[in-house]
């Protein structure tokens, strides 16, 4: 059975309705009137069909210049919060009531990666909502997962587009998705897909079946840079404050705030703080299969306690900061340095959602700790240097 386009049918129902952003944020019971017009404007809509389940858009599965350069500003900055598309029921191709059904996100860069995969294949994809979170962190919190995705299911209608009972999730959804139960409440049989999207074609051909190679999990130096730009972003929007700060305390003086003294003490520990940025957001993640321990929190530190003690030594950069402060750098520059490198570990497949959340629990007294000893010696070094101490 093939399903044919529609044009303004009034009274035609559908999952979707049209949202901000990059298309549909919400489901409805049904797209009406200029509602079907808005959805062909969408730039990855090729046209509406009508099917049992009530009009459905078939997207396209050519990536445009547009969508490149979308993916590059979630790439760096918080674009990506609100980077998302409609959960519901979309088309790829013509399919016909034999086509799978695949899973994906409603983070875009998701639905768009496996859209990108579908070329040359009919079928049909199903948007979960996850808030606009990628498949994999989605079923670590647990958006990604067995209520959303019956809930989904029998939303869409989807078992009225379809004859078999067969729905693909990508494998990196499987923590979130109990396929049992979702058999029991949805009479979906759960497929765990491969973990690539590209290996989708050769999973089906292989009789849906994933070998070794299509369930292997790698994060690979590439993986791991595309992750740098965002976290360097989030570093710097914060950075103003911790150069006024810097300023601040360099210049003070018994008879108030000396600029040239901000400026003479000051730019060593703003130094510092490129430094724990470079090691922590950058060093760290790039070099983090060679860098000992499990631990990112660990691999951070280790980095920065490297070069700090490194430049201590080779430059004298921080002795004009007396003993105190030289001290105080080397506690919590190289703490900073593995703050920011623990803000990968949930990205990166080195670690479980258990093993976050134990990292961060052994973390964060220790951090703490360190602020407030790097403080007392900092206040001491100033104190030291007015001749009170």
């Amino acid at each position: 059975m093939k399903f044919e386009p529609v044009r303004n049918n009034q009274n035609a129902a559908s999952p979707l309705v049209i949202g901000r952003n990059c298309g549909c944020s919400a489901v409805s019971n049904a797209v009406q009137g200029d509602k079907l017009n808005e959805f062909l404007k969408l730039p990855y809509v090729n046209k509406i069909i009508s099917t049992p389940a009530g009009p459905v858009p078939e997207i396209k599965t050519k990536l445009t210049s547009d969508d490149r350069m979308e993916h590059l500003r979630a790439r760096v900055s918080a674009f990506r919060m609100n980077y998302k598309v409609g959960a519901g029921l979309y088309a790829i191709g013509s399919p016909t009531d034999e086509s799978d059904i695949f899973v994906t996100a409603n983070y875009k860069m998701s639905f768009d990666c496996l859209r990108a995969s579908l070329e040359g294949i009919n079928g049909w994809i199903l948007v979960l909502d996850t808030a606009g979170i990628n498949v994999w962190c989605a079923a670590g919190k647990g958006t990604f997962g067995t209520d959303e995705l019956v809930k989904r299911i029998k939303i869409s209608d989807v078992e009225k587009c379809v004859r078999h009972r067969r729905i693909i999730v990508p494998q990196l959804g499987a923590p979130g998705i109990n396929s049992a139960e979702v058999m029991r409440a949805a009479g979906f049989r759960v497929y765990y897909g491969p973990v690539r999207a590209h290996d989708i074609k050769k999973y089906i051909d292989n009789g849906y079946r994933a070998d070794e190679e299509m369930r292997s999990v790698k994060f690979p130096m590439k993986d791991r840079a595309v992750l740098i730009p965002i976290e360097l972003n989030a570093v710097f929007k914060k950075s103003l404050y911790f150069i006024i700060a810097v300023f601040i305390y360099a210049g003070l003086t018994p008879a108030g705030i000396i600029f040239k003294d901000s400026i003479q003490d000051g730019y060593p520990l703003v130094i510092a703080g490129l430094c724990a940025v470079l090691t922590g957001s950058v060093i760290t993640p790039l070099l983090l299969p060679a860098i000992p321990f499990r631990s990112f929190a660990l691999k951070g530190w280790i980095t920065g306690i490297l070069l700090f003690a490194v430049l201590d030594k080779q430059t004298e950069l921080f002795a004009i900061s007396g003993a105190y402060g030289e001290a105080a750098v080397l506690i919590l520059f190289p703490l900073l340095s593995s703050y920011l490198a623990l803000q990968f570990t949930g990205a990166s497949t080195f670690t479980s959602l258990s093993g976050v959340q134990k990292e961060i629990k052994f973390s964060l007294p220790l951090y703490i700790a360190g602020i407030i000893v790097s403080f007392m010696l900092f206040v001491m070094s100033k104190l030291s240097g007015w001749g009170i101490l």
